[in-house]
């Protein structure tokens, strides 16, 4: 073998589903834990509102159509189907409005895949207690953020959505970890779905299949968790291949030792973070970065002269590009609609991404006195720092004002509280469940450890929409 392709990093496969085979309720540090619990209420917050949205509906209504074993259900709908179409309509939705939550260095939102199917698996093939639950969502956290950290923003930078490169190892490692795999056949799962990694980022400027990246992402794991379990075979050593593995062929800068560093003791899953805004999250900090600006100096919109934003390379490349009103999905993705609507609404969430708001002729004008830049500043920081955003408002009134945020509200440096992702669970699901529906739903996931089993979280679940 030549040295060009020598393994980058001999084991790494076996090591991750070794590892993520054996996971155990008792082994997760409490705050691991809670941190799951609050995943998965913001994740099925996430699917329900996200099923309700047309481009979800297209997919369901492809399901419908296909039709499979009624095992497991599509949320928010009377529609049970086989695990598989569930999780892709599950996922698609989880995926649908950009509320999931998000593992900054790994650029993955690992609760709209490996919720969605955990559940599935739990309802169509194996019934678990909220301890097995937990459990096989870790493990896909744990795997999908580690090959995701491993790959680096090499990966976004040349194209692909990690959601669906990097998301389908959440997937296979949530799949697997549910049927209780062992740790060969935990192997074989992520050698299989290794094969199945895509997602093209151009998707974000226009095209409803960003949602389906996360759907395709989660489906393939379940395909890849079953063919395992009848001894078919994967890729043994998919993710340190020297040619034609995930890190040689989708990241041209990998750092394979971010796939076990500190394996066991130090829990990706615990850096999990969660947006307060309804859009991409690399431009929270400079949204917030306004309206702090707006409130502390009592600015309506018509007082902003100009706005400099000044932001990382990544954040720059991923969301700074020209608004067009290209569609729902451009308008989340994009910089200057998001700034747009806080100083026209004061705030981004479900009402300022309805399709009607996209021309708003007052979003367009304020969008024609907003500049940005990259800032070599920021970038020094590093790619822990990629999220930083400085905001210069220059007022009619010749007032120059300044604003900077290093942590987004809702990353782990700077985290949500409890409080906050139920309210954001409650505002999102309002039209979807009842109140009861809904206060009960709260309470099964705070209680989560505790449940025997999952059949009445699934019922409500499984229940239509008004």
């Amino acid at each position: 073998m030549s040295t060009e392709h020598a393994s980058l990093l001999p084991g790494a496969t076996r090591t991750l589903a070794e590892f993520s085979s054996r996971i155990e309720y008792d082994d997760l540090p409490a705050d691991v834990v809670e941190r799951m619990k609050l995943s998965v209420l913001d994740s099925l917050g996430c699917i329900l509102h996200g099923n309700s949205l047309p481009w979800t509906e297209r997919v369901l209504d492809m399901v419908r159509v296909e039709g499979g074993m009624a095992v497991a259900s599509v949320f928010g709908t009377d529609v049970r189907t086989s695990v598989s179409q569930a999780v892709l309509v599950n996922a698609t939705g989880g995926h649908a409005f950009e509320l999931d939550d998000i593992h900054k260095e790994s650029i993955v939102h690992p609760g709209s895949i490996a919720v969605p199917v955990a559940l599935a698996l739990s309802e169509g093939r194996r019934e678990m207690s909220g301890r097995e639950l937990i459990a096989a969502i870790v493990a896909g956290y744990e795997i999908g953020t580690r090959v995701g950290n491993a790959a680096t923003m090499s990966l976004f930078y040349r194209g692909f959505h990690p959601q669906g490169s990097s998301g389908v190892f959440v997937a296979a490692a949530a799949a697997a970890r549910s049927l209780r795999l062992d740790a060969e056949r935990t192997h074989h799962a992520l050698g299989i779905v290794g094969s199945q990694a895509g997602g093209l980022m151009a998707a974000q400027e226009g095209a409803m299949v960003k949602r389906l990246h996360s759907g395709r992402a989660a489906q393939s794991g379940v395909y890849a968790a079953l063919l395992a379990e009848r001894g078919f075979t994967g890729i043994s050593d998919v993710l340190e291949a020297g040619y034609g593995g995930y890190l040689s062929t989708y990241s041209g800068e990998p750092k394979p030792q971010r796939l076990t560093d500190g394996l066991g003791s130090e829990w990706e899953t615990g850096k999990i973070g969660y947006k307060p805004h309804a859009c991409v999250t690399s431009i929270h900090t400079a949204l917030d970065s306004l309206a702090t600006l707006m409130r502390e100096h009592a600015l309506s919109v018509d007082d902003i002269e100009s706005v400099d934003v000044a932001l990382s390379n990544m954040t720059y490349v991923h969301c700074a590009w020209e608004y067009k009103a290209q569609g729902v999905t451009a308008a989340q993705m994009n910089l200057f609609y998001g700034l747009a609507v806080i100083a026209v609404d004061g705030v981004a969430f479900v009402e300022q991404y309805r399709l009607e708001r996209l021309r708003d002729p007052r979003l367009f004008d304020f969008i024609g006195r907003v500049t940005a830049r990259i800032d070599p500043q920021i970038d020094a920081m590093g790619p822990a720092f990629r999220h930083a955003a400085r905001v210069t408002i220059r007022t009619r009134d010749g007032r120059t004002l300044h604003h900077e945020i290093l942590n987004r509200r809702g990353s782990p440096e700077n985290p949500l509280g409890y409080e906050d992702i139920e309210y954001k669970f409650r505002q999102v699901t309002a039209s979807v469940l009842s109140r009861k529906q809904a206060d009960r739903l709260v309470q099964l996931v705070a209680q989560l450890e505790r449940l025997d089993d999952l059949r009445e979280l699934i019922s409500i679940l499984g229940t239509p929409r008004p």
